[in-house]
């Protein structure tokens, strides 16, 4: 069996970018807060969000949030499936390295994901300032993706 790395495609990000609001329960507070400094900037763009994190941004702020279930019941990894499916564009997870996680294998995965399919990922305020602050943010990108039909192919030679 080979194990070639997968060849790359090219994908475009509209400037219109699906983006995933995610925080631990120590850091739905501070998640909160960066998003209504960013409101007017985030309004433009289509919100997704786990459980909790996505109803308190919509009941405090008023911002449309699609709510996916709780991180620990499977919105972790229904952001992940969004990330496969190459329906998600950036990933704004504030996660709390200090707090045990009960679904950390579920966390872990996810970040994989991002990663695998290049996925910009901020983990905190300052990272999300960068993220949301680029230039990128409201124009198409084209980025690099893995050909995953090749790769699946690659494996079965």
């Amino acid at each position: 069996m080979s194990h070639r790395p997968p060849r790359n495609v090219t994908r475009t990000l509209p400037a219109r970018k699906r983006i995933a609001l995610v925080a631990h329960d120590g850091k739905k507070d501070e998640l909160l807060e960066w998003v209504a400094r960013w409101e007017s900037t985030l309004a433009g763009h289509a919100l997704i969000g786990t459980g909790t994190t996505a109803e308190r941004i919509s009941r405090q702020l008023g911002l449309a949030v699609e709510g996916l279930m709780s991180g620990p019941l499977g919105g972790d990894q229904q952001i992940g499936a969004r990330i496969a499916e190459q329906r998600l564009d950036l990933l704004i997870f504030f996660w709390d390295p200090f707090a045990p996680q009960p679904h950390d294998p579920d966390v872990k995965a996810l970040l994989r994901l991002a990663a695998l399919w290049n996925v910009p990922v901020a983990c905190n305020g300052a990272s999300a300032d960068f993220m949301v602050s680029s230039p990128w943010l409201d124009r198409d990108y084209e980025m690099n993706i893995p050909d995953a039909g090749a790769w699946i192919s690659s494996r079965t030679d």
